[in-house]
């Protein structure tokens, strides 16, 4: 069964996505960044670490939503605007799953969807798998 979650970004139903889609016991979250306040101001705008954060808390929450946890992820996916901000990227990653330790994978990009945005994540998760 396909299960479909929603955060409320107003890109989902324009672009024709969801935050996160599980199907039986996995749960692919989409590329996730810190997005826009209510003023449409860039969160964190030139800190690549709290962009990072605020992406990662998004990502925790889809997982939460979709019965899964940080400890349940396999695999996250992380593109940057500038690659020499990767120890701030990897401090954040660090914060978040710990000892999980995820396979990952970190490259650089030209640009993101919205001029501003620094990071995009993506996370994979299996729930219910096995401890670590």
């Amino acid at each position: 069964m396909r299960r479909n979650i929603s955060s409320g970004a107003p890109w989902e139903p324009v672009y024709g996505y969801s935050r996160a889609v599980r199907i039986g016991n996995v749960v692919a979250v989409s590329g996730t960044t810190a997005g826009v306040d209510d003023q449409g101001k860039i969160i964190g705008a030139g800190d690549v670490y709290l962009q990072a954060i605020t992406a990662f808390t998004k990502i925790e929450q889809a997982l939460v939503e979709a019965g899964a946890s940080l400890k349940d992820v396999i695999r996250t996916r992380v593109y940057v605007t500038d690659i020499s901000q990767f120890e701030a990227i990897s401090k954040a990653h660090r914060e978040f799953f710990g000892d999980v330790m995820p396979a990952s994978t970190l490259v650089e990009i030209s640009g993101l969807v919205e001029p501003g945005l620094l990071v995009e994540i993506e996370a994979d998760a299996v729930v219910g798998e096995g401890k670590v």
